[in-house]
């Protein structure tokens, strides 16, 4: 009895060892099956932290900003947007640049000249992309377009043919001699443009004199616009921020009293602006999604990818405001109507 007992524990002990063993091999094989999947689960399920800071509300941010959001987009880019607006207090601006710091943002998109100062000052380690610059290297963001250098890069939204084919197209064909403009002097981005197109008038002997109407917030365009009047047979609005986001004040002085008034990009045409040499804000906002591509997925630094200009410029002519202001559109202009352009 006590041999057949020791015979049955005995039988009994190894089958429950096996029984360990078996269930013991079966539970690890998941387990460093799990393990080998997390890594790739861990990178598909990454979604960047962006912070956005762009100075005010208009038109051609607002599209630069779609037009860099869509980029990520079609780059299977999985992002949260931290989205602040200035709204044109540069106080504001600065403050927003740090507290996008503070947060710990993977990069920040910096929409216009203002905010990418502020960003560039309060940081020299988080990514920095900016499109709607207009001088990059005077708005000293960059060390050169070619070699950036440092943690910033982005796309300008000047074209090098833009401001010499308006005031060629002024003084030709619309036969301007004074030309008024009203900008915020206040902003780089435009006191670069203004002291860009009187060198131009100067070096090339164009023969027009150029009429200040600075401003300073949104609520003195107006009245700015309105001083010109009778001093100008013309007008230039820029790419100026204070202005454009209050352009439509601008549009009923200058129709009102017969002025063409010439603008720097295409939404400024299309919210009656007479012409522009441009090109879409979209597209540059695009092209800087897609240098953002490029750094989140570690392909390329900020400070050895050049600063980027637009691309396709044409000319573009409002047909309505032609027609509000008298003047006939000529078939050697070779201009697109605005409305050609939303088809």
């Amino acid at each position: 009895m006590r041999s057949k007992w020791k015979k049955s524990a005995l039988a009994l002990f190894s089958g429950a060892v096996l029984m360990l063993a078996a269930c013991g091999s079966n539970s690890a094989a998941p387990e460093k099956e799990e393990k080998k999947d997390e890594p790739a689960q861990q990178e598909e399920a990454k979604t960047y932290n962006i912070g956005v800071t762009q100075i005010v509300e208009h038109p051609s941010l607002n599209a630069a900003f779609d037009g860099f959001k869509a980029a990520l987009e079609d780059a299977g880019i999985k992002a949260e947007y931290d989205v602040q607006i200035a709204q044109g207090d540069n106080s504001a601006n600065t403050s927003i640049a740090n507290n996008l710091v503070s947060g710990g943002v993977d990069l920040i998109f910096a929409n216009s000249t203002p905010s990418a100062q502020a960003a560039a000052s309060a940081t020299s380690d988080i990514p920095i992309i900016f499109t709607s610059v207009t001088d990059a290297e005077g708005a000293e963001l960059v060390d050169s377009n070619e070699k950036p250098g440092g943690n910033v890069t982005g796309t300008v939204d000047t074209h090098p043919d833009a401001i010499p084919s308006t005031l060629k197209f002024l003084k030709d064909d619309l036969g301007a001699k004074k030309v008024g403009m009203v900008f915020n002097s206040g902003e780089q981005n435009s006191r670069a443009q203004v002291d860009s197109i009187k060198k131009l008038i100067k070096d090339e002997g164009l023969g027009l004199e150029i009429v200040e109407a600075s401003v300073a917030t949104s609520a003195d365009v107006k009245q700015a616009a309105e001083s010109l009047v009778g001093k100008v047979d013309s007008m230039y609005t820029i790419t100026d921020n204070t202005v454009v986001s209050a352009l439509e004040s601008v549009v009923s002085v200058a129709n009102d009293n017969k002025l063409p008034m010439m603008v720097g990009e295409f939404d400024s045409v299309d919210r009656g602006g007479l012409g522009a040499y441009g090109f879409e804000y979209y597209d540059i906002g695009y092209e800087a999604g897609e240098m953002a591509v490029k750094i989140l997925k570690g392909e390329g630094e900020p400070a050895e990818m050049p600063v980027q200009y637009p691309q396709n410029l044409k000319f573009v002519i409002n047909k309505d405001t032609a027609e509000a202001i008298g003047l006939e559109i000529k078939d050697d202009w070779n201009a697109e109507d605005v409305k050609d352009l939303e088809k």
